[in-house]
């Protein structure tokens, strides 16, 4: 059996159903055929752009605002970059010491190799250690490459009291933007 004979063969069935109806019925059938087909290809043609479209324009706005401030952040971006960079001072055992000083660190040694600088520390307030680290960050683009930090131990221990080993490196150049 052949799809054209196939097809052939269920034509001939509705025919004979549809001629079985009475008008009333066919009516009937017209009208409810007509209502399916109008809710289908509202629901699959209609809808889903009319929908997309209302949410589209209720994100709008908040989409021109993100492309606003993006626009300024480029802007700034560029300007930046334009900018020649600005010296920091060198990392040498004096500056670090003297920082260590203004915020009444005192290391147990500070040992300088090139441009590293190993520094311990025994029985620190964290509080004091960390906001230092923070600053050279901030300041003077020093970044730690290495930190081992333990609780201060001991019967004469304070709490926030820690002992700690910090590596520095000092980020110069083209390499710090």
């Amino acid at each position: 059996m052949s799809a054209v004979s196939a097809m052939a063969q269920f034509r001939e069935q509705v025919t004979l159903y549809w001629l079985a109806r009475t008008e009333q019925e066919r009516k009937y059938l017209t009208i409810g055929g007509a209502t399916i087909v109008g809710a289908l290809v509202y629901m699959l043609f209609i809808a889903p752009p009319v929908e997309g479209r209302a949410r589209l324009n209720a994100q709008l706005p908040a989409m021109r605002v993100e492309a606003s401030k993006m626009q300024a952040l480029a802007l700034e971006a560029g300007e930046l970059a334009r900018q020649p960079v600005l010296q920091v001072t060198p990392m040498t055992r004096e500056t670090l010491t003297a920082s260590l000083t203004a915020r009444s660190l005192a290391p147990t040694s500070l040992v300088m190799s090139g441009e590293f600088a190993k520094i311990q520390f025994n029985g620190v307030a964290f509080a004091g250690l960390y906001s230092w680290i923070d600053a050279q960050r901030r300041e003077n683009r020093i970044d730690v490459q290495e930190i081992a930090v333990t609780a201060g131990a001991g019967a004469g221990a304070t709490a926030g009291q820690v002992d700690a080993a910090v590596t520095l490196h000092q980020i110069t150049g083209e390499a710090s933007r």
